[in-house]
């Protein structure tokens, strides 16, 4: 049997930093943001139905999606993000479930999906045990200042535009603390997929 594990967290929580070391383990991890550009991409279903439904202005001259000037329209328009994502987040799926059952048809003992929007989207049936990366607030804060340039209030503005990870903490199946190093953070995974019997105990 494969376990498959649900990856979350939110912003800068350090949720890449985990998926990566899953891979170094030699566990496949499925990136949903990675598909979520997959499935827009020219010849691709979803694309067709987001140029009929959004016309042809927000296309580059190359063919491919103008995501900032989708990102302009919906943004400002819930009932056009909808649409949106009602076109986009199906294919997601699809592809997501696709990859997911060729690792276990492949006999990987353990599959990631790496979701950021895992509860919000309400995809907590396609795995087995869900897993959230943790980070204090203000370690967020300071992290996405850093990496993003952003200002204070521009950073806190993005933080609280999702779940409050504490939240999300209180409904998964285990929590990894990364408010410390990456060798701390390794140690909590390690220990967790030993517990999870994915990783022989050393």
């Amino acid at each position: 049997m494969s376990l498959v594990i649900g990856l979350t967290g939110s912003i800068a929580t350090g949720k890449s930093t985990v998926a990566k070391m899953f891979r170094q383990l030699g566990i496949p991890v499925i990136d949903a943001d990675i598909l979520a550009r997959e499935v827009v991409e020219p010849g691709e279903d979803a694309y067709k139905k987001v140029i009929e439904t959004f016309g042809e202005d927000i296309l580059l001259d190359d063919k491919t999606l103008n995501r900032k000037r989708l990102g302009e329209i919906v943004f400002t328009d819930e009932t056009k993000r909808k649409q949106l994502n009602g076109i986009v987040h199906p294919a997601i799926r699809k592809r997501m479930l696709e990859k997911r059952d060729h690792f276990i048809r492949e006999g990987y003992q353990c599959v990631v999906l790496d979701i950021p929007l895992l509860f919000e989207s309400k995809l907590q049936e396609f795995v087995d045990k869900i897993l959230v990366v943790y980070a204090d607030q203000e370690i967020q804060l300071q992290r996405l200042m850093a990496r993003n340039e952003f200002s204070e209030e521009e950073a806190m503005q993005r933080i609280q535009s999702q779940m409050p990870v504490k939240k999300k903490a209180s409904l998964a199946d285990a929590v990894i603390n990364n408010n410390s190093t990456k060798e701390e953070t390794y140690e909590q995974l390690r220990q967790l997929l030993e517990k999870w019997q994915i990783l022989e105990t050393n």
